[in-house]
């Protein structure tokens, strides 16, 4: 539809400005829903512990590229919110009888507000990538940790079949003293030679049980130097107050894909809804010595009759029931995940405590005493060699059971949601 009057040139400017305003007013965004104001967590004290952490993060390649991803995020919630249709200029001349030379400007107006539906969709991606970046950072934190325990107590395994190789070594050679005086029989000191090979066998093992370890740290952050390992046993897991599962990282994300699929329904919802593009068009028309001036008007809408968008609804539908299906299924793991990962901690726990103030711990203790009672003659070599073996498998199991503990410990802070608190040590009950 279009109209075309005699109209003085100024006019032309007020009515498109008039335009614009209308265009505003029916799809306002506030800037502000893009980036939402959020409260800065108090600064904790800096420790060895979390100067660790921070330098893993910092030099993490998978924080690094999460932190891209996140930036890229933002722009996309940025661009969603921003106006869908830029102004068109257009500029006409003709001559025939009639001269005519004109200028136009046109603009689709947003009246079904779509560019309110995609802002809601792109904050509501924008919020999932954050949580997806929270949980990111959680994971290569916990991963350095338990890698770090792995590594430290994996080393006093080593430590511990060096110190028993050594013991061998010498009992070896004692026994080969001992036959030559006939203290001892042919059989006995060849059980003194195979308690020697077992040892190194067991020392070569635990030796590459170490490397892997220090590899598995190195592969995470090679320029972290980790900090001295805590004294004694973490805390009991009846310290720490799990967070509910919908403060997770894990659940904020789901909560916030759902958000975004909904979003996505009311943008194809939207979409189908046809916006119409108003022209103004003014200039000068000269016929034969008359010269008038002319503005023109002109509306134009699509019509939706080929594709209608019904499809793209459907599809945009079935993508939120299957996003809501996703969040009642990660509220089930995660609560489920929070009680097991605290009755093991807590089991472990309990069988850590037994183990440190039971005569079990006490290694050197038995050792010195198992040696000074053979060398009396009060127990016999196979007698000596079988308790000696038995108490460096109970120090063994003891350093295995700490590190499960500490294990255990770190998967049952993520799956708290107290991780974070314990590094920075913001928890009063769960400090390091």
């Amino acid at each position: 539809m279009s109209v075309f009057r005699t109209a003085p040139l100024g006019a032309v400017c007020l009515l498109f400005v008039g335009a614009l305003n209308a265009a505003s007013n029916v799809d306002a965004v506030a800037p502000a829903r893009l980036a939402p104001e959020r409260t800065a967590p108090e600064a904790a004290p800096v420790g060895p512990l979390q100067n660790a952490i921070r330098s893993v993060w910092d030099t993490s390649a998978d924080v690094q590229a999460a932190r891209a991803d996140l930036e890229a995020a933002r722009a996309r919630a940025r661009a969603a919110a921003q106006p869908l249709y830029n102004p068109e200029l257009s500029v006409d001349a003709e001559n025939a009888d009639v001269n005519r030379r004109t200028a136009g400007i046109g603009l689709t107006l947003d009246v079904s507000g779509k560019r309110r539906a995609r802002s809601a969709q792109g904050d509501a991606q924008l919020r999932a990538s954050e949580a997806d970046y929270a949980l990111l950072r959680r994971e290569v934190a916990g991963r350095w940790l338990k890698a770090w325990f792995a590594a430290s107590l994996t080393e006093k395994q080593n430590e511990l079949a060096r110190r028993r190789v050594e013991l061998m070594q010498r009992f070896d050679d004692l026994a080969a003293q001992r036959l030559k005086v006939g203290d001892i029989s042919s059989p006995e000191r060849d059980l003194a030679g195979l308690a020697l090979g077992d040892a190194h066998i067991q020392q070569a093992t635990l030796a590459g049980n170490a490397a892997s370890a220090r590899a598995e740290l190195l592969s995470i952050s090679d320029r972290v130097e980790p900090p001295e390992l805590p004294e004694g046993l973490p805390p009991r897991a009846a310290s720490v107050t799990p967070r509910s599962p919908e403060m997770l990282p894990e659940l904020v994300a789901a909560q916030a894909r759902q958000d975004s699929a909904e979003a996505g329904v009311q943008v194809a919802q939207r979409a189908r809804i046809p916006d119409p593009t108003v022209r103004l068009v003014g200039g000068q028309v000269r016929s034969g010595p008359v010269a008038d001036r002319v503005i023109g008007v002109s509306v134009s809408i699509p019509l939706p009759v080929l594709n209608t968008g019904r499809a793209e609804v459907d599809a945009a539908r079935a993508d939120a029931d299957a996003a809501a299906a996703n969040l009642r299924a990660r509220f089930l793991q995660l609560r489920a995940v929070q009680q097991q990962a605290q009755a093991r901690y807590a089991a472990l726990h309990d069988a850590a405590q037994a183990f440190r103030t039971g005569r079990a711990a006490a290694y050197e203790e038995r050792t010195a005493l198992l040696e000074k009672l053979w060398r009396a003659g009060e127990i016999g070599t196979s007698d000596y060699l079988l308790q000696l073996k038995q108490s460096l498998d109970a120090a063994l199991s003891g350093i295995e059971l700490e590190n499960q503990i500490w294990q255990a410990w770190f998967d049952y802070l993520a799956a708290a949601g107290r991780l974070t608190e314990w590094i920075d040590g913001r928890h009063q009950d769960i400090s390091p």
